[in-house]
């Protein structure tokens, strides 16, 4: 069985058009990242030095905000000239998500953080994965049906400052 693919126009591509509303959810997002990573930076560090608290404290923050900055809706999920599935990135770059999924692994080591810490570290690390994969998949609907929106109102819920009394 052969298979071919139709060709696709060589340039000829209709250059991108934004989406309605999208510079104002681009701004929340970058605006939402910075503060994640404002939080992140004010968690306490570990007692002793170590090579994770060092992590946490400075690559993860940065990849929170590179990863929000960056993210482009023309990066998304589109067809390449062989005719086959390209998977977007919405605009985040390869080492910025490698940082972010390891964010659960990471946390095994980080014994002086609380339950609650880990488990909105863990969240923030998903939330924004999980914005630059709507926007990739599906950047209309993200955009037009107020995704991205919601997703940076959790983000910015579990970034909140630690409750009074909550040290568990």
């Amino acid at each position: 069985m052969t298979i071919a693919y139709l060709p696709l126009p060589p340039d000829d591509a209709p250059p991108y058009e934004p989406w309605a509303g999208e510079p104002e959810v681009l701004a929340e997002s970058a605006e939402a990242g910075r503060r994640a990573a404002a939080w992140i930076r004010s968690l306490p560090a570990p007692p002793a030095p170590r090579p994770v608290g060092t992590w946490l404290a400075g690559a993860l923050p940065a990849a929170v905000e590179a990863a929000t900055a960056s993210l482009d809706p023309a990066q998304c999920d589109r067809m390449g000239p062989d005719g086959r599935l390209v998977e977007g990135t919405a605009g985040v770059d390869a080492g910025t998500m490698s940082t972010l999924a390891i964010v659960p692994c990471v946390l095994s080591d980080a014994d002086w953080f609380t339950l609650d810490q880990h488990i909105r570290l863990m969240a923030v690390a998903s939330i924004i994965t999980g914005i630059a994969r709507l926007l990739a998949d599906d950047p209309g609907t993200a955009i037009l049906h107020g995704l991205v929106a919601r997703m940076c109102a959790t983000l910015d819920h579990a970034t909140r400052p630690d409750p009074p009394g909550l040290a568990t």
